[in-house]
């Protein structure tokens, strides 16, 4: 009887320790298909699929989330989060005067940089500037519009934009193609991140 006992504990023991914990569960989920199974299976867990955005949820555990990468989990207090799709995108806004060196020698378009650059310094307004130099034919007062990737300006552009603060005014130069720009970021960069997250009671 004591024996029988002893393999009944060890049965009911080895159970227990077989099994997997919430963690381990997370771990073998990849998509939202498999995570909604794994809702309908569990639903003494109180699972849910979260879906959060950047700057339109701003709870501490979600500001928490949205600073994950996709694939992360973990778990705070007795509730467990796994960040199964996170989608981010930066977009940039700027103004800029063209300078086609391809119509202009070196020292007329550095001349031109001088000139404009004194009549920034000086006040006048940007958009009377874009509509007197500009050389691209634009009509929106040298005004990009949000912009992100490759599309409508070059990648040197985009690079230059990222790496300065809104208000600055600067040159850049695309050698290879000959152009010029002057640019100035109007706009602090639009970061837009979305995530989906599993969500379970349990670790």
């Amino acid at each position: 009887m004591k024996n029988c006992l002893s393999a009944l504990l060890l049965f009911i023991s080895a159970s227990v320790f077989a099994q997997e914990t919430v963690v381990e569960k997370f771990q073998k989920i990849v998509t939202v298909q498999q995570a909604q199974q794994y809702i309908d299976a569990n639903p003494q867990l109180k699972p849910a699929l979260l879906k959060l955005s950047a700057g339109k949820d701003t709870t501490l555990i979600d500001k928490r989330l949205l600073r994950q990468k996709q694939g992360d989990i973990f778990s705070v207090g007795y509730v467990t989060y796994k960040v199964l799709e996170a989608k981010e995108s930066i977009q940039f806004r700027a103004s800029y005067i063209f300078l086609d060196g391809g119509s202009l020698t070196p020292s007329e378009i550095e001349s031109l940089k001088k000139e404009i650059m004194q009549k920034i310094n000086a006040g006048e307004s940007w958009n009377a500037l874009s509509d007197k130099y500009t050389m691209d034919g634009n009509k929106t007062k040298g005004d990009t519009d949000w912009f992100f990737g490759e599309y409508s300006f070059p990648k040197e552009f985009q690079d230059a934009v990222q790496k300065h603060n809104k208000g600055d005014v600067f040159f850049l130069d695309v050698a290879d193609k000959d152009w010029h720009y002057i640019i100035k970021k109007t706009y602090d960069d639009d970061v837009k991140k979305d995530i989906t997250v599993l969500r379970a009671n349990g670790r």
